[in-house]
């Protein structure tokens, strides 16, 4: 391991001088591929010289206590040696987890696809919540949130929305949020107070560039048509609502929000190429099957990984056993805990696959 983190960190070092060099400063594409190849190292970097200076304060220590020492000294460092021990520990398991295969798709932006299941109206609410909770996450980090297509009913829920999420590691935090989520809770609807369990399915897609997925625009029907809002009625005159077919895969896109039909297509566009490299990358998986065992559950949008229940305000995830009763506060975007409990998770089974 010691050997590859070396080589890193020469690599590391290679690039800072590239990226001063005036050659390279002139070629804008040449410096900003060394730029992210140089951000790519910092963390691993900075962890591995942290690292080498503890191992050489733990060398230090030790010859200090090969020499005579007053007792009260002596103690004071090998209560230092101690702690300098623990740093080391902390630090060889933190460079395990950095030297891991990265999944190229961590530092893309998202596409979230969110859709009412079973309970109808009461799924459609949830589904807004749902939507609100990941808006307001986004928010907290930073992120930019554009919804590209939304199909709401009557009185204020959404069959199904289709949003974009745009900042740095997007996909590294959200990519475990796809399955289905059921929610528990006595719908506004209902009067006699008797709870209904309904559900809601959410995919995360990460944003393929168009470098990503090659589209042959043959392989394309583009339809165009009025676009209409809830119960069906048009409201809007001029055909600005765009509908893509990929003949080859029948996935089918269709995008109304925007007034201009130009911004629809571009919409679709952006959602067509999202599930094109998911369906690459479902394909991929299942030829490398036990790649997914390392994973926290399989990705599968059948797959029920979470639970909200509103009479208890219990939140559970049912992958990693964990349950916390701060349903209101995690609604209004306070998903860290949860985030960072799979993410671990996750780390831990795919160093257990490499150890």
């Amino acid at each position: 391991m010691i050997d590859k983190l070396q080589a890193l960190e020469d690599k590391y070092e290679e690039l800072g001088r590239l990226l001063s060099d005036p050659e390279v400063m002139g070629n804008q594409v040449e410096w900003q591929k060394h730029a992210k190849a140089n951000a790519a190292l910092t963390d691993v970097v900075a962890a591995f010289r942290e690292y080498k200076k503890t191992v050489q304060s733990i060398k230090d220590a030790r010859e200090m206590l090969e020499d005579k020492l007053e007792d009260e000294f002596r103690e004071m460092v090998q209560l230092e040696l101690e702690e300098l021990k623990g740093t080391q520990e902390e630090l060889e398991q933190k460079l395990k987890v950095l030297l891991l295969p990265k999944d190229p798709n961590d530092d893309k932006n998202v596409i979230m696809e969110i859709r009412g299941g079973a309970g109808g109206e009461e799924a459609a609410l949830f589904a807004g919540d749902l939507f609100r909770m990941y808006s307001r996450y986004a928010e907290t980090k930073g992120w930019r949130t554009e919804v590209l297509s939304t199909n709401a009913t009557d009185i204020g829920g959404i069959k199904e929305i289709i949003f974009l999420i745009e900042g740095q590691g997007a996909y590294s935090r959200l990519k475990f949020e796809s399955g289905v989520h059921r929610v528990q809770r006595v719908p506004s609807t209902e009067s006699s107070g008797r709870i209904h369990t309904s559900t809601v399915t959410v995919a995360v897609l990460p944003e393929a560039e168009e470098v990503d997925i090659d589209i042959d625009p043959n392989d394309l029907r583009i339809d165009v048509f009025c676009s209409s809002g809830p119960g069906g009625q048009s409201v809007n005159t001029t055909q600005s609502a765009v509908r893509i077919t990929h003949i080859p895969t029948g996935f089918v896109v269709s995008c109304q929000d925007e007034k201009s039909q130009h911004k629809n297509k571009d919409k679709a566009m952006k959602v067509l190429r999202a599930r094109l490299l998911d369906k690459a990358q479902d394909e991929h998986n299942a030829q490398v099957a036990n790649a997914r065992k390392s994973q926290v559950g399989t990705g599968d949008r059948s797959e029920r990984i979470r639970t909200y229940n509103f009479p208890q305000g219990r939140i559970s995830d049912h992958r990693i056993g964990l349950t916390l009763h701060r349903l209101t506060q995690i609604l209004e975007g306070d998903l860290e805990e949860i985030i960072e409990a799979l993410i671990t998770t996750d780390q831990a089974e795919k160093l257990k696959q490499v150890e």
